[in-house]
């Protein structure tokens, strides 16, 4: 059996086989002196003054112990800012100075109690305590009733050897946690006791409430970072001398330069304009004493300089972040990629031009041929009344094409595209199309070309008529005479149908863009009519059947007495 005085206490220890203390008693050393006194002197004796006044001499030490502890603790609270780290350490110097054994801090979160530190506590007790904590019932519970369950609970445990108290740690007027001590013997906790506790369990408070604040500045930086990084357009942040401090990975992209060539550049060295832009830009506003307000934005459109042609169309918005006291301290930039916009422009322009020019040719042919046939001044005969008729009736018909094939087009884009989906059979499709335009184009022979037992799939028969009658009427258009050909092909997993003809072919430019809405060749626009929809639709119709169409530049013929011509030839496929 030894005896010492642990920072402020008797203890009682003796050593085990395993050479490890275990204590057997610990009490308050100026509790075991008073005690001694009273026992030497009797209680009720009057114990002499200067016998009681070595109590207040012993008090120095242990006052300057816990100076010293309290200041180590706030010394953490300025350098450490992991909470976890920080509160085991308040736990570990509140049971050395409280002579216990162990200890807990938890914190009240949303969800219930969750236990921050622990020191000294069996891991077998711990597991049983950390669900327990996080209990429905026990979630709700105040520091006072928490208190008591964990002494029961503590009591129960230790079969009555550990003894234990608990103080709330509050930060700004709100309890967020509680810090609990045990100790094994029966002396209850002093008010003396009590006090310390409460001083560590202020500190304790003080690095929840820091770390909350940390936590929440981390969380709020990474939210941002991972908006920046996320976000589609590009960011860029300037400091008030317009230096790039930060970008993101988008911009990086778009201006195909590294990071390190973008940040701590000037604006003026990063955007550069092709052309003058639409709007006044950002050194001219801030030289005229942009921003004026805190909300004053600015916007500048145009064609933004790249190390790699082509320049990238921009809208550049610039939003200014003021002081209080109205200083400019950034600039937040958001650049656009409007190439979409341009595009869509065009199109728009395109296509008012298209039809504007498409629909005023035959409805002047048709107005004209019949304004000519209703003059009374003049009589006409059968054959020019009947071929008049016959360029009217060719000429609304071409109308009433180019109206069903807009309106397609607008399904397309809305998405309204419907198929009534059967068995077809495109050989015999492919030969109503032929003997169709063979009775409309004499100079021109077409054939069809597919194997027997050709298989039979599963599709909208008049849409893909449709595609099919599209592809001969371009073949038709851009061939003067010879043959056009619909020949088709069956594979294990799919049929390919294509439809060639002996013309000038598709110049290898234009290949990638006959498909697009709208487009027509530099030559198509010379030689021929047309909103250039067809191939369009054609390659919308065979995509909602799961397949996909493709153009071939030219061909060469099969016949070695004739000579190697060019031609176009278009194809798709479907799944069998």
């Amino acid at each position: 059996m030894n005896c010492s005085i642990f920072y402020g206490k008797f203890v009682l220890w003796s050593t085990n086989k395993n050479n490890k203390k275990e204590s057997f008693l610990s009490v308050s050393w100026l509790n075991l002196l008073t005690e001694f006194i009273h026992l030497q002197f009797g209680r009720g004796d009057k114990i002499n003054a200067s016998i009681m006044s070595i109590i207040p001499s012993m008090l120095p030490d242990f006052r300057v112990r816990q100076r010293d502890y309290l200041l180590e603790i706030s010394r953490a609270l300025t350098q450490e800012l992991d909470l976890e780290k920080l509160l085991a350490r308040i736990l570990r110097i509140s049971i050395e100075m409280l002579a216990g054994q162990a200890g807990i801090i938890a914190l009240k979160e949303k969800d219930g109690w969750r236990v921050a530190a622990a020191h000294g506590i069996a891991p077998a007790f711990l597991s049983y305590l950390t669900p327990l904590l996080a209990e429905e019932k026990v979630r709700e519970l105040d520091v006072r009733e928490l208190n008591r369950m964990l002494k029961e609970l503590t009591y129960t445990a230790s079969m009555g050897l550990l003894n234990g108290t608990g103080l709330p740690l509050a930060s700004q007027g709100q309890v967020i946690g509680v810090i609990f001590i045990f100790r094994n013997y029966t002396d209850l906790f002093t008010p003396n006791d009590r006090v310390l506790l409460q001083s560590f369990a202020d500190q304790a408070a003080i690095a929840v409430y820091n770390a909350q604040l940390y936590g929440q500045v981390s969380y709020e930086k990474r939210r941002l970072d991972a908006l920046l990084d996320s976000a589609a357009d590009g960011i860029l942040i300037l400091d008030a001398n317009l230096d790039i401090e930060r970008c993101n990975e988008a911009f990086i992209k778009m201006i195909g330069k590294t990071r390190e060539e973008i940040t701590g550049r000037e604006h003026g060295g990063i955007i550069q304009w092709k052309k003058e832009p639409q709007g006044v830009t950002l050194e001219e506003s801030v030289a005229n004493g942009w921003p004026l307000t805190p909300e004053a934005t600015l916007y500048v459109e145009g064609d933004l300089e790249r190390p790699l042609p082509p320049p990238l169309p921009v809208g550049i918005t610039y939003a200014p972040l003021v002081s209080e006291e109205g200083k400019l301290l950034n600039i937040l930039v958001s650049v656009r990629d409007i190439t979409h916009f341009r595009t869509a422009d065009e199109i728009k322009a395109t296509f008012i031009s298209i039809v504007s020019h498409e629909l005023r040719t035959p409805v002047a042919l048709i107005k004209g041929y019949a304004s000519t046939l209703r003059r009374d001044d003049a009589k006409w005969d059968k054959r020019t009344i009947s071929d008049s008729l016959a360029v009217i009736e060719e000429e609304a018909d071409r109308l009433s094409k180019m109206v069903d094939d807009l309106l397609d087009a607008s399904r397309l884009q809305a998405g309204g595209l419907s198929l009534n989906q059967a068995d077809v059979s495109l050989p015999s499709l492919a030969s109503r199309v032929s003997e169709r335009f063979s009775a409309q184009s004499p100079k021109h022979r077409i054939v069809t070309d597919f194997p027997e037992k050709f298989p039979v799939i599963l599709g909208d028969e008049n849409r893909l008529e449709q595609v099919v009658a599209n592809l001969v009427s371009n073949a038709l258009k851009y061939t003067s005479e010879g043959e056009i050909k619909i020949s088709g092909t069956a594979r294990p997993d799919q049929v390919i149908v294509c439809v060639s003809d002996e013309g000038p072919g598709i110049d290898a430019k234009d290949i990638p863009h006959i498909f697009d809405r709208f487009y027509r060749s530099t030559n198509a626009v010379k030689q021929t009519k047309g909103a250039g929809l067809g191939l369009y639709l054609a390659r919308a119709i065979i995509e909602a059947h799961g397949g996909r169409i493709w153009a071939d530049a030219a061909k060469s013929s099969a016949d070695q007495n004739a000579k190697s011509q060019n031609g176009a030839r278009i194809c798709f496929s479907l799944p069998r």
